[in-house]
């Protein structure tokens, strides 16, 4: 009986989640026993021909030629996992988003006609069914090796879809918010790093993306009344997930309520 073929493709990213599944050396040995490792550029240069029963995407799309393809993958995958923070929510290069791309690329290139590229970096999702996402900057290892071991067995995946902060009770963090003052995003941040950044008392930079039913506005209100300003609010909202719509949307909204403040027109 054959094994079943799993793809690794990449669209626009820095290669940090696939690096992710190359640094679980002992797990991807084991993994390469079980499955044919039929396309992954980052690893071999070996390319077998699809369909594939896997596919693992890293990337958002930022190209007319990104668009086309991912309808290609997505046709000859079974099932597709999107991976990473660029491939669920665009990125920290969804920034773009905000900003007008063909003054930048007027500005960057000697040649802007030359250049083609679309107004938005999108998640993979906007451009074709997703069956399952996985979250991160980066992905965890452990949550990477689970989806996989999870599809090849015919299981759900065990993936949380909790807030930060219960990693944070889990762990026996002190709450950087309430014991400091320090802004973090863990209450409207998915799980799955282990409230890494609370543990070495620092905030949570919402690296996962948010919750399964985030409350961001209730967050803000908080933190704004502890003293953190609207500027600041916004700026925490816009890093690696700011095209996620909870965040997107929390981060225009207080944006509107500087420019309230401020006197001048939302």
């Amino acid at each position: 009986m054959s094994r079943p073929k799993l793809a690794v493709w990449k669209f626009a990213s820095c290669d940090g989640c696939q690096l992710s599944l190359l640094s679980a050396e002992d797990e991807l040995l084991t993994l390469a026993a079980e499955v044919h490792i039929a396309h992954f550029l980052e690893a071999t240069r070996e390319v077998a021909p699809g369909p594939y029963d896997v596919s693992l995407v890293e990337g958002s799309i930022t190209t007319p030629a990104d668009v086309e393809r991912i309808q290609r993958v997505r046709e000859i995958s079974t099932t597709l996992v999107t991976i990473g923070a660029c491939a669920t929510a665009g990125g920290i290069q969804a920034l773009r988003n905000l900003a007008d791309v063909e003054a930048y690329r007027a500005l960057v290139y000697a040649h802007p006609e030359y250049v083609q590229t679309l107004a938005r970096s999108s998640a993979i999702a906007e451009h074709v069914p997703v069956d399952l996402e996985l979250r991160g900057c980066p992905v965890e290892v452990p949550q990477l090796i689970e989806v996989v071991s999870a599809l090849l067995a015919g299981r759900k995946p065990l993936i949380p879809t909790h807030a930060v902060c219960v990693e944070c009770k889990l762990r026996g963090n002190v709450c950087v918010m309430v014991a400091d003052g320090t802004p973090c995003l863990g209450p409207v941040t998915q799980a799955g790093c282990g409230a890494r950044c609370p543990a070495f008392a620092r905030g949570c930079y919402g690296c996962f993306g948010p919750m399964e039913t985030p409350n961001p506005s209730a967050l803000t209100d908080r933190l704004h009344a502890m003293g953190v300003d609207d500027p600041t609010l916004v700026r925490l909202f816009r890093t690696f997930n700011v095209d996620a719509p909870a965040f997107r949307t929390e981060a225009r909204r207080r944006e509107a309520i500087d420019a309230g403040a401020d006197g001048r027109t939302p």
